[in-house]
Parts: structure tokens; C-alpha cells; sequence
């Protein structure tokens, strides 16, 4: 009598695991900003990778992002931060192509793409590809203990850092040539909150 008691409050818990397995969260609508009032990013493509990834929202997965059919694979140098996007965003594109997150690239060691990170943005890289401007954040991770560098805003960024800013100038112009590129600007820490603010769904 025990064990078929047992059985009847056992059988639903292992139910409801077996299909919370294939649970998985849809990245695209978690919050924009954390419990603690920082803003987060969900990560694609880690540091260091060639292999650009994107979130397919409808099978709620990573896959490689593809160019012609095909996984693209960067002819060019790794990327230099774990780039990704800030969940609750879409922004819209003047060229009639769909909306998608705003972008972001965390300055910080590899990530597994589906990491969620709390951020603080140092500033805006605005790129001009086909007439369309693309607007970047730039960012760190808010925890100190996940920081590889630390400054605390665009002017202290540009200061203590000019060669990590010229590193990634030069890594967006470049990294595709089939697509020219020119910069725009670079804005601040001000302007990215607006950014993302003005973004969030």
C-alpha cells in the first residue's frame, strides 16, 4: 500500500521533469534590466570565436549565423569580446529588413552563448553599412570579480583604454569585407541608457 502511495505523488514530479527538460527559456524576453537595476545582455558569439551565432527565438537555441546557406565563418580576426544582445529590445530598421535586439559586446573573459550577464555600458560604437547606421553598446560586466578591464564610463574608457577602442573600431570596419563600413561615432555611457530605453518593448 506504501509503495503504491509513493507512486502516485512520485509519478507526477517525474512527469513534470521529464518535460521541463525540454524547458527553455525565450532569451529574447527576459528583462532588459536585472533585480539590482543593471542591464543585461544574453550572449551569442563568445570572445575568441570565428563562428558568429544568433538566437533562433522559435527553436529557442543558438545556432550559427549563415550567409548564403551556409554557417558563416569569420575571414577574419576572432571576435574581441563576447558580442550578443539586450533581451525586452527590437529595433526597428529603416531598410525594410525585420527588427531585431539591440546589439551589445561584453569586454570581459569567453562566455557560453545563452550566458546572461548584468552590464554597464561605456559607451555607443554607431557603424554605417549600406546606408543603415548599426549601433553597438559597449560594455562591462557590472560584477568587478568578472571585469578583465574597469572603466566606469566613456571618458574613463577613452582614457585609461585608447587601444582597446581603436582595437574594436578597427575589428567592425574590417571584419567583413564584402560589406564596407565606415564609422560614424562613438557616443557615451548617457547615451546608451537612452539607447536601450528607447528600445525596450
Amino acid at each position: 500500500m506504501r509503495s503504491v502511495i509513493q507512486m502516485n505523488w512520485q509519478l507526477p514530479l517525474l512527469l513534470l521533469a521529464f518535460f521541463c527538460l525540454g524547458c527553455k527559456p525565450n532569451y529574447l524576453e527576459l528583462p532588459a534590466i536585472s533585480e539590482t537595476k543593471h542591464w543585461q545582455a544574453v550572449i551569442e558569439t563568445p570572445s575568441g570565436s570565428t563562428l558568429p551565432q544568433v538566437y533562433n527565438a522559435q527553436e529557442k537555441k543558438f545556432v550559427p549565423e549563415l550567409e548564403a546557406g551556409q554557417p558563416r565563418k569569420l575571414e577574419f580576426l576572432p571576435y574581441p569580446g563576447n558580442e550578443g544582445f539586450v533581451p525586452s529590445t527590437l529595433v526597428d530598421s529603416v531598410t525594410g529588413r525585420p527588427a531585431a535586439p539591440l546589439p551589445v559586446l561584453v569586454l570581459c573573459n569567453q562566455k557560453e552563448p545563452g550566458t546572461v550577464l548584468e552590464i554597464v555600458p561605456v559607451g555607443v560604437l554607431i557603424l554605417e553599412t549600406g546606408g543603415e547606421l548599426r549601433h553597438i553598446v559597449i560594455s562591462v560586466p557590472a560584477k568587478p570579480s568578472e571585469q578583465t578591464i574597469s572603466p566606469n564610463s566613456y571618458s574613463d574608457f577613452s582614457a585609461r583604454y585608447p587601444a582597446v577602442k581603436s582595437i574594436l573600431e578597427q575589428w567592425y570596419l574590417n571584419v567583413n569585407a564584402r560589406q564596407p563600413t565606415r564609422l560614424s561615432a562613438w557616443k557615451d555611457e548617457a547615451f546608451a541608457d537612452q539607447l536601450i530605453q528607447k528600445w525596450v518593448k
